[in-house]
């Protein structure tokens, strides 16, 4: 189901002004202020993408020196993906899987694991996804997340915490243009400490957690841009805490 939903998001989505294609390839980067301060370089690193959709925060790494793979388990969104790679002359893979079976094509683990905005709520087990970050990633290499915080699904009348029991809704996506991608997805909660007990768990020490006021995207009602990028949401006059970030590295 949530592989048909997101066949029909994509195609929506490279027609978007949210997303801007012809911005990005025109040499713009997808990536945000967060993720490129929290990074850093990644210059001749080895870098694995979960949930990459069509791969332009992929390529955005790519073009600053990193050799991408992007996973995704939408083969409309890997497609694409693979059409700008080849348009871009990019050093970059992508292989279309759910996160659960992926399966690196060579022998050597990743340098850095990066994941980020929205990926996470669409996967029932987070110690199954831990073991895949772990799995592929090099003793001393980087994980880094970067997420909607999970206040803002109670804010929205859903559970903080998991259930076992996905939350099913049918809806148009996010862009501008959503309404021609109404479906019905399936979601599940996960609170930041189901997130780091299950990185712990599986040897990804975590050297820095970080919360902020604001999203890089106008994604949830009622937010105000105060400043360029910045978009903010209040509740009871106080700001919400809108994205977290995690940064990890694998001891053993």
């Amino acid at each position: 189901m949530n592989r048909a939903g997101w066949d029909r998001r994509a195609a929506a989505h490279f027609d978007s002004n949210f997303y801007d294609l012809p911005g990005f390839l025109a040499g713009e980067t997808s990536l945000r202020e967060i993720e490129l301060a929290e990074l850093g370089d990644v210059s001749g690193k080895s870098l694995l993408h979960l949930q990459c959709h069509f791969g332009m925060d992929t390529l955005s790494w790519a073009r600053k020196g990193a050799i991408c793979t992007g996973v995704d388990l939408s083969p409309v969104a890997i497609q694409k993906a693979r059409e700008l790679a080849q348009e871009l002359k990019l050093n970059s893979e992508f292989v279309c899987t759910d996160v659960y079976s992926f399966q690196r094509s060579g022998p050597d683990p990743y340098d850095i694991v990066f994941t980020s905005y929205g990926a996470i709520c669409w996967l029932p087990d987070l110690n199954r996804w831990a073991e895949v970050v772990a799995s592929n990633l090099a003793v001393g290499g980087r994980f880094y997340i970067a997420e909607f915080h999970p206040i803002c699904d109670l804010l929205a009348g859903y559970s903080y915490f998991t259930q076992m029991q996905p939350d099913v809704d049918e809806e148009g996506t996010y862009t501008e243009n959503g309404e021609g991608a109404i479906a019905k997805l399936a979601t599940w909660a996960h609170p930041m400490s189901s997130v780091i007990n299950a990185l712990l768990n599986v040897g990804i020490q975590i050297e820095r957690a970080s919360e902020f006021p604001f999203s890089p995207y106008n994604c949830f009602e009622g937010m105000v841009e105060r400043e360029p990028g910045r978009f903010y949401l209040s509740h009871k006059g106080n700001d919400v805490p809108i994205v977290y970030s995690i940064t990890g590295r694998k001891v053993a």
